[in-house]
């Protein structure tokens, strides 16, 4: 159920609900002529006034304008004081680990994306950090008695859709001293936001359902830590994975929907999740009845070549979170690089698909989806 309180957005004198602070993302900020719309600041440097003086922007690697106010709403909504847009999903996540010092030990969930684990193990064989998986919370509850210098979660996980307690593994691993990554990408801040639980740090790949359209690759750390934010800031403006001005326009742009988005994306899944777990043909369906993220385990798995063939409003691709139904096989694409005994073991079986589900109309889906997978 969608948060209805109110969130501070730093750029304005008052509180206002999270879906006026989306509908209004970057309104109002051309002070020069009006324009409704977040003006594109495509240049890469600015004059300076006079000897010692600035505009606050010199140069668009360390500050631009256009993505300044895509960072003040990606703050807001995350209930933060502090947004940094990369480049993609994956540049966040380097940025977010680069405030941790060599050699911390890191315990993370162990289903993740397939990308963030092909980072995960290559840091750990170049000795920069050193990792410990969980399954479930339990383990890593069990785990957080031990040494533990950060403590990363997505929840709910890719692709096996679980949960788990923001708020309460957060007050563990800080009595240990730990700081908490949640990686907030299935979710958004319509339905989580880590930060009001205890996170240190959020992640987003905002490529996905913040931008939501499948056109823009981008990547936000979010952090209430003036602290942390300070290291962020340097290590980002030092290595330059920032977010171009067009694509940080595109992603404001993409996040005046996102709430409506989320919205029809969960009652489209709801009801295709009533059809999977009457369907013959499938045998397990995994979903947290929130959210537009679906994995399920088919009966045959012989026939997986067959259902991604034979779709034709769902499309065959990787990716999620945008306004067009996709199905995945994590197997062959998102999670290809994790081992398969790895992937075995707990429970990312070679029978399962997974599905994002877009804003089409539900019964055109759930009628593709029979046809593919009864036929």
């Amino acid at each position: 159920r969608q948060r209805q309180m109110c969130i501070r957005d730093r750029s304005m004198s008052k509180s206002f609900h999270i879906n006026t602070i989306l509908a209004q993302a970057g309104i109002k900020s051309d002070k020069a002529t009006g324009a409704l719309v977040t003006p594109i600041h495509f240049s890469t440097t600015y004059q300076h006034p006079e000897f010692g003086q600035s505009t606050g922007f010199d140069y668009t690697r360390t500050k631009n304008p256009t993505r300044s106010k895509a960072e003040e709403v990606l703050a807001a909504i995350e209930s933060a004081h502090y947004a940094l847009a990369t480049s993609s999903g994956m540049s966040a996540i380097v940025l977010a680990f680069s405030v941790f010092p060599v050699g911390s030990k890191v315990l993370a969930v162990r289903d993740l994306y397939g990308g963030s684990f092909r980072w995960f193990n290559q840091v750990e064989q170049e000795g920069r950090f050193h990792f410990t998986y969980a399954n479930t919370e339990e383990e890593l509850i069990a785990e957080l008695e031990k040494d533990v210098d950060v403590l990363y979660i997505e929840t709910p996980t890719n692709p096996l859709m679980l949960e788990f307690d923001i708020e309460k593994l957060s007050t563990l691993a800080h009595a240990k001293g730990a700081k908490v990554v949640v990686d907030n990408t299935f979710y958004s801040p319509i339905y989580q936001r880590p930060i009001e639980d205890g996170a240190d740090i959020v992640l987003h790949s905002a490529t996905k359902y913040l931008a939501g359209h499948n056109d823009v690759l981008a990547g936000v750390v979010v952090t209430d830590s003036a602290d942390l934010y300070e290291k962020l800031f340097y290590n980002l403006n030092t290595t330059g994975a920032v977010l171009s001005p067009f694509d940080s326009y595109q992603l404001i742009r993409g996040l005046k929907t996102l709430s409506l988005r989320m919205e029809r994306s969960t009652a489209n899944a709801q009801e295709i999740v009533a059809f999977l777990e009457q369907s013959p043909a499938v045998k397990e369906v995994l979903y947290t009845g929130r959210g537009g993220m679906i994995s399920f385990k088919v009966a045959d798995e012989k026939r997986i070549p067959h259902i991604l063939n034979t779709l034709k409003v769902f499309s065959f691709a990787e990716s999620l979170g945008g306004v067009e139904s996709l199905i995945t096989y994590p197997t062959t694409q998102t999670h290809a690089d994790i081992p398969a005994e790895v992937r075995h073991s707990y429970g990312l079986t070679d029978d399962l698909l997974r599905l994002s589900i877009g804003i089409e109309d539900v019964r055109d889906l759930i009628e593709d989806l029979r046809q593919a997978l009864e036929g």
